[in-house]
C-alpha cells in the first residue's frame, strides 16, 4: 500500500489527551499482530554510553570519525585507529543493560515483540536477554583477522596488541579489526535484508533512542508505514518521522519503556 510521508495525522488529533503516552503505546502493542523495535544510541545512554554527537559528550563531538573510524583509516594507520577504539572498547565491555533494554527483552519473552533491530554495537540487547536480534552495524562481541578471517571474542582481543599498540592475529601476521561496520564499509547483507523483512511485515515499529537520520536503518520505519503499519517513537528530540507517528514518548527511554510495561499489565 503506497502512502505519502507526512500524510498521517498526529496522535494528538486522533487520541484522547487524557491518556498517557505509555498507555497509548501499550494499546498499540495489544492491537498489533507483529511488533518490532528499532533502537539507536539513545537506548544505551542510561547505561553510561555516550551518544554520537551531543556537544562535549558525544563520541564524535571532538573528532572526525572519518579520520579514526573508517576502513580507510584502519588500513592507513591501524595504530591511530586502535588508539581511539581500544579504550572505548574497554569501556563498552564493562557496561550493563538498563531498564530500556530489559523492557524490550521482557516484551519479546511475553510474545508481543517479534524482534529488535539495532544500530548499536555494544552487546547490551543480547546481555539483557533479547533472542531475535538483528545487529545492522555489527557488534564488538568479536573481532576478526582481515587476512585469514580468524575470529576472536572481545575478551581475547586485548592479548593481541603488540608493542606498537596494534592488534595482530596470532594465527597469521594479519591485522585484527573489530566486527563492526566502519565508515566506508557496507552493512552486512543478511542483517539488513532481515531488518527490511521485519520492517515490511510489522503492524507496529517502536523506534527507541534514535534520531532516525542514519541510513539505511533510518529508512526502515518508512517500510512499515508503506505496508500499512504504524510507528511509535520513544526518543528525545526531533526525528524526520514526527508527523507520521501514532504516538511519541519523549522522556528518558528507560522510564518510558518501564511505564509501557506497567501499562501492559
Amino acid at each position: 500500500m503506497e502512502r505519502q510521508v507526512g500524510a498521517r495525522p498526529t496522535a494528538d488529533s486522533r487520541r484522547p489527551s487524557t491518556r498517557s503516552g505509555a498507555e497509548l503505546l501499550a494499546e498499540l502493542i495489544h492491537g498489533s499482530g507483529s511488533t518490532v523495535a528499532l533502537t539507536g544510541a539513545g537506548i544505551s545512554v542510561p547505561s553510561g554510553i555516550p551518544d554520537f554527537r551531543t556537544p562535549g559528550e558525544g563520541i564524535w563531538s571532538d573528532v572526525d570519525p572519518f579520520e579514526v573510524a573508517s576502513i580507510d583509516a584502519f588500513r592507513r594507520d591501524p595504530k591511530r585507529f586502535w588508539d581511539f577504539y581500544r579504550p572505548r572498547f574497554g569501556m563498552l565491555g564493562d557496561k550493563l543493560p538498563n531498564p530500556a533494554h530489559d523492557a524490550l527483552a521482557t516484551l519479546e519473552a511475553e510474545g508481543v515483540l517479534d524482534a529488535v533491530i539495532t544500530q548499536n554495537i555494544d552487546r547490551l540487547h543480547r546481555a539483557a536477554g533479547t533472542r531475535e536480534l538483528v545487529e545492522v552495524h555489527g557488534s564488538i562481541a568479536t573481532s576478526s583477522c582481515i587476512t585469514c578471517g580468524h575470529s576472536y571474542d572481545l575478551d581475547d582481543v586485548e592479548g593481541l596488541f603488540d608493542s606498537r599498540g596494534i592488534a595482530v592475529c596470532d594465527v597469521c601476521p594479519g591485522l585484527v579489526k573489530p566486527d563492526v561496520v566502519l565508515f566506508g564499509e557496507l552493512l552486512p547483507v543478511a542483517a539488513i535484508e532481515r531488518a527490511r523483512e521485519l520492517a515490511s511485515a510489522a503492524d507496529l515499529m517502536i523506534c527507541v533512542g534514535s534520531s532516525l537520520e542514519v541510513f539505511p536503518a533510518a529508512g526502515l520505519p518508512e517500510l512499515t508505514l508503506a505496508h500499512g503499519g504504524e510507528i511509535a517513537l520513544v526518543t528525545i528530540g526531533s526525528t524526520p518521522y514526527d508527523r507520521d507517528d501514532a504516538v511519541k514518548l519523549d522522556g528518558d527511554v528507560a522510564v518510558e519503556l518501564t511505564a509501557v510495561l506497567a501499562a501492559l499489565g
